[in-house]
């Protein structure tokens, strides 16, 4: 005030007053922020440029990804594949259509007695497949069996050029009947895709449902004696043996048949489920060997066909599978 005065006296400005010395701190530690921002923002995009990849992603979305192989198993103790998720996950025939195939039967009405089973599979272009893999020495396995399990058989349909199969089959009695088919399908471009599909056949006339017959561990069929040890275990894979004796004494001139000494069929009671089994290719101690699954308990059959001197015979079991 007292220079304002003097200045309004002499008629000369005022001397601006002499800074206090003191920093304006909030002002410089905004400042401050600011450009260290600044210059993380530079460095991090000049830090990009020099480590950017220079090749372009690959379109499939799979690349560069690190593969972790699949774990190796002690086949000679119980374990789960690592490709199914758990119980159920070996079981087919229960749709008609699965894996973009479909089961497409000529008829599912018919009489009692011999009759010809037509059908085509279509695939997912909706055309009829006519290329199919051969898996145990044929292009399709087809199971027909009526709903209270009995009447069992594993027949092996013609395939015209078309894709149209046919095949002879025994409904012996009424009721309700199922056919499942088992394949790979060989599609566009060389692509094989296995299927398991099943489809109803009704049989006219008075259904009288047979219950199965008790749980044993021996067969007898045609003459022969059939064993089999072993317990598939609930939602994981175990061995099975197969052994067949004649008189009293072990066969020892099995026939091979279907890439195997045998080939095993096992079927769920409640909704003729079709249990996937693997066979061993040689002979284990004198026995058939498979490798099979539980996918739930209940109760099964079991149908071992086996061949000697060319002639296929087939030995029944029934199984009940507990938790």
């Amino acid at each position: 005030m007292a220079d304002q005065r003097l200045a309004a006296v002499t008629g000369r400005p005022a001397t601006p007053a002499k800074p206090s010395g003191r920093p304006d701190t909030p002002g410089i530690r905004i400042g401050l922020f600011v450009g260290g921002l600044i210059v993380a923002l530079i460095a991090g995009f000049a830090l990009g440029k020099v480590i950017a990849p220079t090749t372009p992603a690959a379109s499939n979305g799979m690349a560069g990804m690190n593969m972790t192989p699949l774990p190796t198993f002690n086949e000679a103790s119980p374990h789960t594949h690592p490709n199914t998720s758990g119980p159920g996950s070996e079981v087919g025939g229960l749709a008609i259509s699965a894996a973009g195939y479909t089961l497409v039967p000529r008829s599912s009405v018919y009489a009692v007695g011999k009759q010809t089973l037509t059908f085509t599979i279509t695939g997912p272009d909706r055309k009829v497949a006519t290329e199919f893999a051969t898996v145990h020495d044929k292009l399709l396995h087809l199971v027909v069996v009526r709903r209270d399990l009995t009447g069992y058989q594993h027949l092996h349909p013609t395939k015209a050029a078309d894709g149209t199969w046919t095949v002879q089959v025994d409904l012996a009695k009424p009721g309700m009947w199922r056919a499942v088919a088992d394949f790979t399908a060989i599609g566009a471009g060389g692509v094989q895709t296995a299927a398991t599909l099943g489809t109803d056949l009704t049989v006219a006339g008075d259904y009288k449902p047979v219950a199965p017959p008790a749980d044993a561990r021996t067969s007898d069929v045609d003459g022969y004696t059939v064993t089999y040890e072993g317990t598939p275990s609930l939602g994981a894979t175990s061995p099975l043996l197969f052994r067949v004796f004649k008189n009293g004494n072990p066969v020892t001139n099995l026939d091979r048949y279907l890439g195997s000494y045998g080939h095993l069929v096992v079927l769920r009671q409640l909704d003729v489920a079709y249990i996937h089994t693997h066979p061993e290719p040689d002979l284990s101690g004198g026995a058939v060997k498979f490798w099979a699954v539980s996918p739930s308990t209940g109760v099964y059959r079991m149908f071992f066909d086996f061949q000697v001197d060319g002639a296929v015979h087939t030995a029944s079991f029934t199984l009940t599978a507990k938790g």
